[in-house]
């Protein structure tokens, strides 16, 4: 967790293990260029970005795509786009620097969420997805350099472990007596397209760049064949949505928090965000108090609004468990950040204070739903084939999840695996009944990796990314 105090990073940090970045200077040389500018300059507004945007990063962005992507709107799929591929760039290209690109509708679809309401999504036509791309990394080496150090969602050679570490160590290492966990109600669907151009144009001057801006914003949704247009808010899973929400977060919320903490505040002050989530850290109660009031009237100002039922301030820190047994509280309340249940805890060795990380159980509840209602589809392939998906399954979520002290949520959520996996071969047939736990036992020893820590302790891996 970063002191809003700390000046800009022009290092955001290590490139994430199985990250899908491509450094788009090695594309265009001129966005180097633009990055010096961008570094010697915070107040240089870009009149002349476009030409960057060449046929060669247009390649380069379509096969960055994720190639198993649902179609937009459109139909097409990346790999029916890429019959023809070098025609179908050449015409997009003509059509961007000519003015006549239009942009499609995302394609309204919901995923649950795990309070069981479902999360709109927006899907972007491929030629979208493919220009967003373009016009996301030329933007970066402008906002690479002006995005503080505590913002860590959608930038390269971020992640999410980036910013887990961050909270863990500011809990651990700095005075935090009080944690603010706060969450901005219905944050994509209710950026204001006014305030959003204002604050691109602080650095974007270009009106050829800022027309597709517009156009991506106000392309409208289509759900169930019904075309509805968006004058507020940009689609969850368009590519060049998550730079947006930095850009509009970086001038709504994490200017004025480093402005805020020096004027105001008469203690020590930490933030960190990924995205529309965001955790601060106080070592003053008044202190946290005061910028919670604040706090709403913010975003309220652009918009926004804060989600009461889940933004909440709550004692938390090396001295919360003994100040509250000497009232006769009971145990600090826990947070959730990222896909884990952050807990006041006490090391078994010696008694001393240690940030405890478990896996949010709803989540692991769902995701071993997910796992057991696939597994029941699969039942009737093969069982190696079975043994393949389910391994790089769990795979994928220990490489997630496999942080110190969550061993315990690691060998559960195997278990529940296990046992799903076991279910959904007896139900191949009658002979599959008869399938004892020593035969499974042999499949699960071939094919399911076993829980172990797979990640560092915090200060270990922050000391390597910033060694100040």
């Amino acid at each position: 967790m970063a002191n809003s105090k700390r000046a800009r990073t022009g290092k955001p940090g290590i490139q994430p293990r199985g990250s899908t970045y491509i450094d788009p200077r090695g594309v265009s040389q001129g966005l180097e260029r633009v990055r010096e500018a961008a570094r010697r300059d915070a107040s240089l507004c870009f009149t002349n970005l476009l030409h960057h945007i060449t046929e060669e990063m247009l390649r380069e962005a379509y096969r960055a795509l994720n190639t198993k992507a649902a179609p937009g709107v459109d139909d097409v799929t990346w790999a029916e786009y890429g019959e023809g591929l070098e025609n179908r760039l050449r015409d997009l290209h003509g059509r961007v620097h000519r003015g006549s690109y239009r942009a499609r509708p995302s394609l309204r679809t919901y995923i649950p969420k795990t309070d069981g309401r479902m999360r709109p999504i927006g899907i972007a036509a491929l030629e979208d997805k493919i220009v967003q791309q373009a016009v996301v990394w030329v933007l970066q080496e402008i906002y690479e350099e002006d995005f503080l150090g505590f913002s860590y969602g959608f930038r390269p050679r971020r992640s999410q472990h980036n910013a887990l570490d961050a909270v863990w160590v500011a809990i651990m290492q700095r005075k935090v007596n009080w944690v603010l966990d706060a969450d901005i109600r219905g944050f994509f669907d209710f950026i204001d397209h006014g305030w959003m151009m204002k604050f691109v144009e602080h650095r974007i001057g270009d009106q050829r760049v800022l027309r597709l801006i517009r156009k991506w914003l106000t392309a409208g949704v289509s759900e169930d064949g019904q075309w509805s247009s968006t004058v507020v808010g940009t689609p969850q899973g368009a590519t060049i949505s998550p730079l947006l929400a930095n850009i509009y977060l970086h001038y709504v919320l994490d200017l004025w928090v480093e402005a805020w903490r020096k004027r105001h505040a008469r203690g020590e002050v930490y933030i960190v965000r990924y995205a529309d989530d965001f955790v601060m850290g106080f070592q003053y109660r008044d202190d946290a108090e005061a910028f919670h009031r604040m706090l709403g009237e913010r975003v309220q100002k652009f918009g926004l609004e804060l989600n009461t039922e889940k933004t909440r301030l709550l004692e938390f820190g090396r001295f919360a468990i003994d100040n509250r047994a000497k009232r006769g509280e009971g145990k600090p309340e826990t947070f959730e950040f990222l896909g884990f249940t952050h807990i006041c805890a006490r090391r078994r060795k010696d008694g001393g204070f240690v940030v405890q990380r478990k896996t949010i159980a709803k989540r692991l509840r769902m995701k071993v739903k997910g796992i057991t209602k696939e597994l029941m589809r699969r039942r009737h392939d093969p069982v190696s084939e079975q043994g393949r998906w389910i391994r790089s399954v769990v795979r994928g979520y220990f490489n997630y999840h496999a942080v110190p002290g969550n061993i315990y949520a690691l060998g559960r959520f195997h278990k529940q695996v296990s046992r799903a996996w076991l279910r959904a071969l007896r139900r191949r047939s009658q002979k599959g009944r008869g399938l004892t736990w020593v035969r499974m036992q042999k499949l699960l020893d071939t094919w399911l990796p076993r829980p172990r820590i797979l990640h560092p302790y915090p200060n270990q891996r922050l000391r390597v990314i910033n060694p100040r």
